[in-house]
Protein backbone atom coordinates (compact mmCIF):
# COMPACT_ATOMS: atom_id res chain seq x y z
CA UNK A 1 0.00 0.00 0.00
CA UNK A 2 1.81 3.44 -1.18
CA UNK A 3 2.22 6.15 1.78
CA UNK A 4 0.78 9.62 0.60
CA UNK A 5 0.93 13.22 2.67
CA UNK A 6 -1.86 15.15 3.09
CA UNK A 7 -1.29 19.18 4.54
CA UNK A 8 -4.63 20.58 6.33
CA UNK A 9 -5.22 24.01 4.82
CA UNK A 10 -6.97 25.22 8.11
CA UNK A 11 -3.94 24.74 10.36
CA UNK A 12 -1.10 23.49 7.75
CA UNK A 13 -0.53 20.52 9.35
CA UNK A 14 1.27 17.73 7.11
CA UNK A 15 0.37 13.86 8.11
CA UNK A 16 0.62 10.76 5.88
CA UNK A 17 -1.83 7.96 5.80
CA UNK A 18 -1.20 4.60 4.10
CA UNK A 19 -4.18 4.08 1.73
CA UNK A 20 -4.46 1.84 -1.11
CA UNK A 21 -3.87 2.92 -4.93
CA UNK A 22 -6.80 5.11 -6.61
CA UNK A 23 -8.39 6.47 -2.88
CA UNK A 24 -8.87 10.02 -2.35
CA UNK A 25 -8.90 11.75 0.78
CA UNK A 26 -12.85 11.02 1.32
CA UNK A 27 -13.17 10.23 5.24
CA UNK A 28 -10.35 11.58 6.41
CA UNK A 29 -9.67 14.62 8.87
CA UNK A 30 -6.93 16.48 10.36
CA UNK A 31 -5.10 14.33 13.13
CA UNK A 32 -3.86 17.85 14.78
CA UNK A 33 -7.77 20.09 14.37
CA UNK A 34 -10.29 17.71 13.37
CA UNK A 35 -11.19 19.87 9.72
CA UNK A 36 -12.48 17.65 7.74
CA UNK A 37 -10.46 19.05 4.17
CA UNK A 38 -7.26 17.94 3.56
CA UNK A 39 -5.04 18.36 0.50
CA UNK A 40 -3.49 15.60 -1.12
CA UNK A 41 0.59 16.49 -1.70
CA UNK A 42 3.08 15.65 -4.12
CA UNK A 43 5.90 13.67 -2.25
CA UNK A 44 9.39 13.83 -3.10
CA UNK A 45 11.51 10.69 -3.17
CA UNK A 46 15.12 9.41 -4.06
CA UNK A 47 16.10 6.41 -6.30
CA UNK A 48 19.34 4.55 -7.09
CA UNK A 49 20.23 5.72 -10.86
CA UNK A 50 23.08 5.52 -12.92
CA UNK A 51 25.97 7.94 -11.73
CA UNK A 52 28.69 8.89 -13.83
CA UNK A 53 30.56 9.41 -10.18
CA UNK A 54 29.68 10.42 -6.80
CA UNK A 55 27.09 9.56 -4.60
CA UNK A 56 24.35 6.92 -5.92
CA UNK A 57 22.47 8.30 -2.73
CA UNK A 58 23.42 12.06 -2.71
CA UNK A 59 19.50 12.52 -2.04
CA UNK A 60 18.53 9.86 0.17
CA UNK A 61 21.52 10.78 2.70
CA UNK A 62 25.12 9.46 2.87
CA UNK A 63 24.08 6.10 1.44
CA UNK A 64 26.44 3.85 4.25
CA UNK A 65 24.90 1.69 7.12
CA UNK A 66 27.06 4.27 9.24
CA UNK A 67 25.10 6.57 8.54
CA UNK A 68 21.64 4.80 9.71
CA UNK A 69 19.76 4.62 6.22
CA UNK A 70 20.09 0.76 5.66
CA UNK A 71 21.70 1.16 2.04
CA UNK A 72 24.98 -1.24 1.42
Amino acid sequence: MPLYEYRCPTCDHRFEVLQRLGDDASGLACPACGAARVDKQLSTFAARGASSGGDAFASAGCGRPACGTGFT
